[in-house]
């Protein structure tokens, strides 16, 4: 529910200046007003001089660090912070995990939730061991298994990797055949901090999971950025043409359309991580393969394993042929998942050049296959 704004951040003061802080982060911006930094961190620090609590804010260009003494100093810097109108907060103790996001209305919803583990306070030279924090309310909602977690990081490292260094103020998000959208919350959780707005539109065709997404937003907090429509995946109707498009397990030629769209709208950036490919593998079956490559398709086994490179290297040939330049990763150990690429995808607009088109053009006659997003794209 609800609460005012100054008791909620009441709240976040008092775990700022506790004995027990860990980590906290503020960022984006409330609606009307634009803090005079995009990014604060606060987060306890030993030098040799003694404790100290470390505050480092970011203006866009450059970030700016400021290490306080505790008492009426600390008190004092971290009253200045809360009196810029972030429109989120995120802080970490030993004990507990508070997220505050500012509404439309400027009243704030307030959540707890225990640490999932022990947490200590960070040494000066400390990285964080997870991109999204095991105690963040997400968990509570989706659940917080290892392989869960696993994955989640996974995909968040692969979205940072994606994304440049300098972030921009404004992000729009889609994230084509969402399912159960834990992986659309988790890159809205990682994003919100990390960028003053933050939109995302989640499409799934079953409306069930519209409704269910729908409620999982607003018992986060969440619903006015994070938002689901039902629909198919080539005709879904959005309310912006996204910057960054999410494909994570769309199956067969869902990934196709998925990117096709993405094309379309000129997405500056795309990750996708196919699951089935049964089209191309249907096409190799239908016909022998080229000399002498036989034995690469004569086993059923052999010839679906296969498929999938074909698959997803045509796929990454078109993203090129259409002004982007593409990196094929491994998603996720595949101890963990048997589908574990990921195609990472920044658009340059650069023309084909005669050698990639040609490349192209000789791999798929030299196997008679046809990919699915060859006829999708103009």
């Amino acid at each position: 529910m609800p609460q005012p704004l100054d008791s909620a951040l009441a709240d976040v003061r008092e775990l700022l200046l506790s004995p027990e802080l860990t980590r906290a982060v503020a960022a984006g911006r409330r609606r009307g007003f634009t803090p005079s930094v995009t990014r604060a961190e606060v987060r306890p620090v030993t030098l040799k001089a003694g404790a100290r609590l470390q505050i480092v804010t970011d203006d866009g260009s450059r970030p700016l660090t400021r290490n306080v003494t505790p008492g009426a100093e600390a008190a004092a810097a971290i009253d200045e912070l809360l009196a810029q109108p972030f429109g989120n907060w995120h802080v970490e103790t030993t004990a507990v995990t508070l997220q505050l996001r500012v509404t439309k209305k400027g009243d704030a919803q307030l959540h707890r939730a225990p640490v999932a583990s022990s947490a200590t306070p960070q040494d000066h030279d400390r990285e964080k061991q997870w991109l999204l924090d095991p105690g963040d309310p997400l968990f509570q909602v989706i659940g917080g298994n290892a392989a869960k977690r696993r994955q989640i990081d996974a995909f968040l490292r692969a979205l940072a990797a994606t994304l440049p260094k300098a972030l921009p103020s404004s992000l729009r998000v889609v994230d084509l055949g969402c399912g159960n959208a834990y992986l659309t919350f988790a890159a809205y959780r990682y994003l919100a901090e990390r960028v003053p707005s933050v939109q995302v539109v989640g499409v799934d065709v079953r409306e069930d999971q519209r409704v269910r997404n729908t409620a999982v937003a607003a018992s986060l907090g969440c619903a006015d950025d994070v938002t689901f429509v039902a629909g198919t995946i080539e005709d879904a109707q959005l309310p912006f043409e996204p910057d960054l498009v999410l494909a994570l397990h769309a199956c067969d030629t869902a990934t196709d359309q998925a990117l096709a769209r993405a094309v379309g709208w000129q997405a500056q950036w795309v990750l996708a991580a196919p699951c089935c490919h049964h089209d191309v593998a249907a096409q190799l079956k239908s016909r022998p393969a080229p000399a002498p490559f036989g034995e690469l398709t004569r086993h059923a086994i052999m010839r679906e394993r296969f498929a999938d490179v074909l698959t997803d290297s045509l796929r990454a040939a078109l993203l090129r042929l259409n002004g982007y330049k593409v990196d094929v990763v491994e998603f996720i150990d595949s101890a963990h998942t048997p589908r574990n690429l990921l195609l990472r995808s920044r658009r340059t607009a650069a023309p084909p050049t005669e050698a990639q088109r040609a490349e192209y053009e000789a791999l798929t006659s030299e196997w008679g296959v046809t990919p699915a997003l060859e006829k999708m794209l103009p």
